[in-house]
């Protein structure tokens, strides 16, 4: 199909009694940054897999530009995969390592060099070409094996966890590098994660798995705001689930309703505001985390149930949220943002 890089229709794919995937079917578009999302054994990677040629199916197919690859051999397809520990060649040059795949397929030195160095360039690495792998910091090196990833121009480039191994900081950089980088070269991004955060920053669409199976296919909002099952909603985000009595209290029924911590003001107990349309809950505090620039609040509902609350530090330090602890308070929030989640009553 014309403007679709990947098709995959009841993918199946079992180990012994172990169903891994389970009648997956997805499509990605080209020019698509697409993130798998999903805990560990969730299927995402076994998919991935799938996609490159590595697994074979036990059952379905896998289409790349509307061709049916799904018994062909890693190299015979138009993609590339680029993995966590890099995999760069310690004795060669930066230089050297970008081009070898050229190399493999006999293109002329002069034009593999020529390509080696755009595809250095396109990952802000022109000035690095002569050194080794053991000159680079943990993201250099990531950036080469993208930038090797790329020289090909591979229809689709896939993602198996290749922030994993960084720090925060450097993580968080990378990841909007990586989407800037995407974005110029126009090529297909399938980038597996179990990192939600990462999932939400980087992506055009996210599949979250669960069990072998795909629980939602949606926009980074779409998934966020409107999870489609109780999995997404407590997977993607703070878990924050209103249900049975305490949802029959709250907010009016006993289905189950997802409440973003964000969207959450925490007032002292007196504090009522008679505001119309909003959703109130009594509880005590369990529990503070301050993080800098926020605070995390746990607090145990005098309805049932737990939700948590995260509130801007705008004026108030480490030493003033530890007092909350404990105390009574009220939490309130807008009705809108009481999101009946799908398939619960």
């Amino acid at each position: 199909m014309e403007g679709m890089a990947i098709r995959l229709q009841n993918l199946r794919k079992t180990f012994g009694r172990t169903e891994a995937v389970a009648g997956v079917e997805l499509e990605i578009a080209d020019g698509e940054f697409f993130s798998m999302l999903g805990p560990s054994g969730s299927g995402k990677t076994t998919v991935l897999r799938m996609i490159a040629g590595f697994e074979a199916p036990t059952s379905g197919t896998v289409e790349l530009a509307g061709s049916d690859v799904t018994r062909l051999a890693p190299f015979e397809r138009d993609v590339h995969t680029v993995f966590q520990d890099y995999a760069l060649f310690p004795h060669m040059t930066v230089e050297q390592n970008v081009a070898y795949s050229l190399k493999v397929r006999k293109v002329p030195k002069p034009e593999r060099l020529k390509q080696a160095r755009e595809a250095l360039a396109s990952v802000r690495l022109a000035d690095f070409g002569t050194r080794r792998p053991s000159q680079l910091s943990g993201g250099q090196r990531q950036r080469v094996a993208l930038a090797r990833a790329l020289v090909g121009r591979p229809k689709v480039l896939l993602l198996d966890e290749p922030l994993g191994a960084l720090d925060l900081k450097l993580r968080e950089q990378m990841q909007v590098e990586l989407k800037a980088i995407q974005r110029e070269v126009g090529i297909t991004f399938v980038f597996v994660t179990h990192d939600q955060e990462e999932a939400l920053t980087m992506s055009d669409r996210i599949a979250v798995f669960n069990q072998g199976r795909i629980e939602q296919v949606g926009t980074p909002a779409q998934i966020y705001e409107r999870p489609a099952t109780p999995f997404v909603a407590g997977f993607v985000g703070t878990s924050n689930l209103l249900t049975d009595d305490a949802a029959e209290q709250v907010v009016g029924d006993r289905a189950t309703y997802s409440i973003r911590p964000e969207k959450i003001r925490v007032l002292k107990e007196s504090a009522l505001a008679d505001e119309p349309r909003h959703s109130r809950a009594t509880g005590t505090v369990a529990e503070v985390v301050y993080l800098g620039d926020a605070t995390r609040f746990l607090v145990d509902l005098d309805a049932g149930g737990r939700l948590t609350a995260l509130q801007q530090n705008l004026e108030t330090s480490s030493e003033d949220v530890a007092a909350f602890r404990g105390s009574r308070v009220t939490l309130e929030w807008h009705q809108r943002h009481n999101f009946r989640v799908p398939g619960t009553r």
